[in-house]
């Protein structure tokens, strides 16, 4: 399909993306201000635009929009997110009708790295030993490696702020590779722990900085396993650093989602605009073959129920099973 349909008018709304775009992604934008989009398609023919789909990106409660139609479709990282918004646990309160329309594939780990010399090994131990520890963690409140974070935590009696009180420091980051506010103190030693995603970006440095994951309990894997973290391997083959493969927290999969309710000719267009413009879309790097979004794998954990017209679409062109 060509990269820009024909036509002035969609040179013009190419263009307002593009303003947008670059608006949003102002970096001095902080976290939670002006920085997500909503595409809306409908019909801008009368006095006032008449919506008819709109899609958003966001933070996982944005799920509540759209179980409620302030939007018809979202995206959100990662899968575990939605899972807890389908099962209504974790960050909310009750289930939303909620059904995937495609995954977009991202491999991802959540990881919490220690240095030896705190002598801390468990989650258990930040509590009794209070190390006054120097953790790099993500700036944005709203973050999902947070939830994750204050999930795990919380059945210790414990959160960040507690290790503030005894003389623990965040040490905040942007980005995962964040180099002048993670990498460069890592380097330098001034970092005692890295609680974050993004591995493939960092954890080999980390490793190589004398880090090591943290050992978490089957208790702990219970407990997050029933919020939607899935308990997954670490593998040594993909992180040599490792002595060993790790147990540790899914963090996989870019959902885009919409309500159950959604009409399912539309659930059904959608999927077939992802096929058909595959080529336009920036997947992370792979071996080279057309991305999975519609079924289960390592990269595209599904434990919320496809969107009836989205199951249609992939059992109708085998891209299902």
């Amino acid at each position: 399909m060509e990269p820009l349909p024909r036509g002035a008018n969609f040179v013009r709304a190419k263009m307002l993306w593009e303003i947008g775009l670059h608006i949003a992604g102002n970096p001095a934008t902080p976290y939670g201000g002006n920085r997500d989009m909503v595409i809306t398609v409908g019909s801008g023919s009368g006095e006032h635009f008449r919506s008819w789909l709109r899609l958003a990106t966001g933070s996982a409660i944005l799920a509540h929009d759209v179980a409620n139609g302030g939007v018809e479709a979202a995206f959100v990282n990662p899968s575990a997110l939605l899972t807890q918004a389908y099962r209504g646990v974790g960050l909310f309160s009750a289930p939303l009708a909620l059904r995937i329309i495609a995954v977009y594939p991202s491999w991802d780990r959540f990881v919490f790295m220690m240095h030896p010399r705190t002598g801390i090994r468990t989650l258990a131990d930040i509590k009794a030993k209070r190390y006054p520890l120097r953790i790099s963690v993500r700036e944005d409140p709203t973050h999902s490696t947070l939830v994750l974070i204050d999930q795990a935590l919380a059945p210790h009696g414990l959160a960040l702020k507690d290790i503030e009180s005894w003389g623990g420091r965040l040490v905040v980051c942007g980005s995962p590779f964040d180099g002048p506010r993670r990498m460069e103190p890592l380097r330098r030693g001034e970092l005692d722990a890295i609680f974050d995603e993004g591995i493939k970006t960092w954890l080999g440095e980390a490793l190589a900085c004398g880090l090591a994951p943290l050992e978490l309990t089957e208790a702990e894997f219970e407990a997050m396993g029933g919020l939607g973290w899935r308990r997954v391997s670490l593998p040594k083959a993909r992180f040599p650093g490792l002595t060993k493969d790790v147990d540790t927290f899914d963090f996989s999969g870019w959902p885009i989602y919409a309500s159950a309710s959604l009409a399912e000719d539309v659930a059904y267009d959608m999927c077939g605009a992802i096929a058909a413009r595959t080529a336009e879309i920036p997947w992370e790097k792979g071996d080279g073959a057309a991305p999975e979004v519609g079924r289960e794998t390592e990269s595209t954990p599904m434990d919320v129920p496809l969107h009836p017209g989205a199951m249609r679409w992939y059992r109708e062109h085998g891209r299902t099973g």
